[in-house]
């Protein structure tokens, strides 16, 4: 695993670096941000076979019918939640291979990641445990349930779409708490950004995203 954490080639670190300046060039700005998406190797997250296309800007296959989406995403999707300051718990819905799960991890205290398909949170979870990544805690659940053991939040990001945000994360989230959520039908999702205020939720659309489905149930 070592050996393969240092990548070689096409997952190597210069390749990780050039992934990061075209992240740069796309608009990301949090140098934090940058600077993680830098350090976690993106290529441990696939299957061997797809190594080589580990930093290319798409999303890649993780069997279940389910997908590591783009750097691109995944760094826009980290810095508006960081964009109005530093956060302690964050709830994660949908951990799928744990790379984005990693990337947060490193820039807030807590994690607690939900994820419906128990054998991809397995896999998830014993290799942040080899990548020493031990603030993250795991839920085999449904994502619409959140995970209200740990609420209030200050901070929610979902890797699926569901067509409505479920009324159980907008209530585990704490007063300031921003969400980070794709909303809609597939072929029409929206990125939104949500603030709980002392007065409701203000809900800002990001822009056009394309992501697996909100399911329910747990596999």
């Amino acid at each position: 695993m070592k050996q393969r954490l240092q990548g070689a080639g096409m997952t190597s670190r210069r390749t990780r670096e050039r992934m990061v300046s075209r992240l740069r060039s796309q608009g990301i700005l949090n140098a934090k941000v940058l600077a993680v998406m830098a350090e976690i190797p993106r290529h441990v997250f696939v299957d061997e076979a797809l190594e080589s296309r580990a930093y290319e800007d798409t999303a890649l296959p993780i069997g279940h019918n389910q997908t590591i989406s783009q750097p691109y995403i995944v760094a826009k999707m980290t810095e508006l939640l960081l964009e109005k300051g530093p956060l302690t718990k964050v709830l994660e819905i949908g951990t799928g291979c744990g790379y984005q799960t990693a990337i947060l991890a490193k820039l807030v205290d807590q994690v607690y990641s939900v994820e419906r398909i128990a054998p991809l949170m397995k896999k998830a979870r014993d290799l942040l445990w080899e990548l020493d990544i031990k603030s993250v805690g795991f839920k085999h659940s449904d994502g619409g349930w959140g995970w209200p053991d740990h609420a209030p939040f200050d901070g929610i990001l979902a890797a699926a779409a569901p067509t409505e945000i479920p009324e159980a994360l907008l209530q585990q989230m704490a007063i300031g708490c921003v969400m980070v959520i794709p909303v809609g039908h597939e072929g029409r999702q929206e990125l939104h950004r949500i603030i709980r205020t002392e007065n409701g939720f203000e809900d800002e659309v990001v822009e056009r995203v394309t992501f697996v489905p909100f399911l329910t149930g747990v596999g």
